[in-house]
């Protein structure tokens, strides 16, 4: 029987569910991620958790609303288990190293996660050179 670990990782094609950075390029596992965090009432069933790169994680904390600095709207951050990341995401630049939000949980989340800081879109610029994101 799989790890916890490891069936969360394979659903996750061992991408951060998050702002989908590889995880093969890390040298160490990234992290199980309670998207409703225990503090607040989660559980550790496999339909609460994510895998999540520590960038993401630590920014998420136990946090799951953020603001929408577009409408001025509080509202749920991105959840992989309900929502596509598709329909609230997308990747943009020349060298594919922005994520853009579509939606106000879209948007909430990439700025409450950090998901466009500058480290991070230098690294996927290069993750895209060598074809391991988009």
């Amino acid at each position: 029987m799989p790890s916890v670990y490891e069936a969360v990782a394979a659903r996750a094609a061992h991408r951060c569910e998050y702002c989908h950075a590889p995880e093969a390029i890390f040298t160490l596992r990234f992290e199980v991620d309670h998207i409703v965090p225990v503090s607040l009432g989660g559980v550790d069933a496999l339909e609460n958790l994510a895998l999540a790169c520590r960038a993401c994680n630590l920014w998420k904390s136990n946090i799951t609303t953020g603001w929408d600095t577009l409408t001025g709207q509080h509202v749920p951050l991105f959840n992989p288990r309900r929502d596509r990341w598709d329909e609230h995401f997308a990747v943009v630049g020349e060298d594919n190293n922005r994520i853009v939000g579509h939606s106000p949980s879209g948007r909430a989340t990439i700025d409450q996660l950090r998901m466009n800081a500058a480290s991070q879109c230098e690294a996927r610029r290069w993750w895209t050179k060598i074809d391991l994101f988009p």
